[in-house]
């Protein structure tokens, strides 16, 4: 038998659509009932459904008093508060084409964004740093101001038509824009069911701030479109105060990456939460260790989910249909999805292979923004190849194998060493770097640097350098000198013969 699972077609998306329509579709009929709470030990801000669709479709029409039209990029450097979904889904419901951006990014970081995206404005908070630009900025004061706006009309269109730009690193060595259509949000119905097993009634607690693309679809987007509550802690709360407000916000499901569950299980041996279902987990790979304690923790299981942003998650656990032992679990319902070699032919089952997507799935990218032959390299034979690998059992039941590629996995945010290795590549008296990540315990990694170089390393100058250009997750924690760098048998940098080079030998 090959490794293959094909469960049947996704429902068709509806047309005309627009992705903030159908994710505020539930308003109507739920105008008063808690969309949003962001919450801390000392008080909850509580969003009603009825003032979020309010606040969306007056920053609608704000933005298109500021001169933006359909079709405009709107580069997003707004940081952990409510302004980020609300401006988000007011783009969107306006038919223009927000994107999404990490705090963390320093301004060196954005300068190529706003080249490669030319954006027509950038939606801006004080506090985040971005590069200088020609183009409008409009601040946190002026969205907020716009909520109170009289609302505007869902720019209705082709589901095909672009609807939002995420940025992912790739192997290139650069972070790639990741284009999507309003149907993406159509297509996560599969995970409903498929991972969260999420109802209208369910009150969904993510870990993650709002602007980490995993909380503005798992967290937001989705309870939201379901008709269930949202559930955010606010802004700088530690994982340790995470479940008093589980419980005493009544959450039901709790989504988190992996790391934030392994902080909360160090510092609370039992967790009394008597109305959760479940956790879900995303972003890196679940560890054996930390499923189990979660699960000793509170009696509650935790589903994990594989995916990726050109396409978010199709393979999970879920409710129904749990994952068998440590694997993966089973694409989704609606989902095409089989292990292929680089020609993209299936391969046997029981055997390794690449994990890929059917390429017509609704969910997947429209394409690399500007990287056509980078996007048509990912499609092969019908599927679009992920560059992670697994094996599939007999039942569909995958078992994840690592990353087809060198890419690294920080906190949960995806990394190419490449980039890391590019920003610090001019730093004063390095000759070579090479970077990996490291797995210092079993459910933890960091990014680790291995430099060659005439003199002893400065750690503290290469982290004010890496500091200075490189987002805080993407940055080194560990500096290593050695005398040359391991090449393979074509000459070239041999990432995974650095990893047995952590920790160095002490000296005698």
């Amino acid at each position: 038998m090959l490794s293959l699972v094909d469960r049947g077609p996704w429902p068709a998306c509806p047309t005309p659509f627009n992705m903030a329509a159908h994710v505020l579709a539930p308003a109507d009929r739920l105008a008063d009932k808690v969309a949003l709470a962001v919450v801390s030990p000392a008080k909850a801000d509580r969003w009603s459904f009825a003032r979020l669709k309010a606040a969306v479709l007056g920053t609608a029409t704000g933005l298109k008093r500021a001169g933006f039209k359909e079709g405009d990029i709107l580069l997003m450097r707004l940081g952990n508060t409510v302004d980020f979904p609300v401006a988000y889904l007011g783009a969107i419901a306006a038919g223009m084409v927000p994107v999404p951006t990490s705090s963390q990014l320093t301004a060196s970081e954005t300068a190529r964004m706003l080249v490669e995206l030319a954006p027509a404005g950038v939606l801006k908070a004080p506090e985040v740093a971005c590069a200088d630009t020609d183009c409008p900025v409009i601040d946190t004061a002026e969205l907020a101001a716009m909520r109170a706006l009289p609302p505007a009309e869902f720019v209705m269109g082709d589901p095909d038509r672009r609807a939002y730009i995420i940025y992912t690193s790739g192997t290139s060595g650069k972070s790639r824009a990741v284009q999507h259509a309003h149907r993406a949000i159509w297509a996560r119905g599969m995970m409903h069911q498929g991972w969260y097993g999420l109802g209208e009634d369910d009150r969904l607690c993510h870990a993650g701030a709002f602007n980490w693309t995993f909380t503005l679809g798992t967290g937001l987007m989705d309870p939201w479109s379901r008709g269930a509550t949202a559930i955010i802690p606010a802004a700088g709360l530690e994982p340790e105060a995470l479940p008093l407000l589980l419980k005493r916000h009544d959450a039901t499901i709790f989504a988190a990456a992996p790391g934030v569950y392994r902080k909360l299980l160090m510092s609370h041996a039992t967790l009394d939460l008597p109305k959760l279902r479940h956790g879900l987990a995303a972003g890196e790979k679940l560890s054996a260790r930390i499923r189990t304690e979660w699960e000793t923790a509170t009696g509650r299981p935790v589903f994990e989910a594989f995916g990726m942003s050109e396409c978010s998650t199709f393979i999970s656990g879920n409710p129904d249909e749990p994952a068998h032992d440590e694997t993966l679990g089973r694409p989704q319902k609606g989902r095409r999805v089989g292990l292929v070699d680089e020609a993209g032919t299936l391969v046997p089952q029981g055997e390794e292979g690449i994990i890929a997507i059917d390429a017509r799935d609704p969910g997947l990218m429209l394409g690399y923004l500007g990287a056509e032959a980078e996007t048509a390299a990912r499609l092969i034979n019908g599927w679009f190849l992920t560059g992670d690998r697994g094996v599939m059992d007999r039942d569909g039941h995958m078992t994840y194998c690592g990353r087809h590629d060198d890419m690294m996995n920080a906190g949960g945010f995806r990394v190419s060493p490449l980039e890391v290795e590019a920003a610090m590549h001019d730093f004063p008296g390095l000759r070579d770097i090479g970077v990996t990540d490291i797995a210092v315990k079993e459910d933890a990694a960091i990014i680790a640097a291995f430099c060659v170089a005439d003199a002893p390393l400065d750690t503290q100058a290469l982290d004010q350098w890496a500091k200075a250009r490189l987002a805080r997750y993407k940055q080194p924690r560990v500096w290593v000198q050695l005398p040359a760098l391991p090449q393979n048998a074509n000459g070239k940098l041999s990432r995974r013969a650095l990893k047995p080079l952590y920790p160095p030998p002490q000296p005698q």
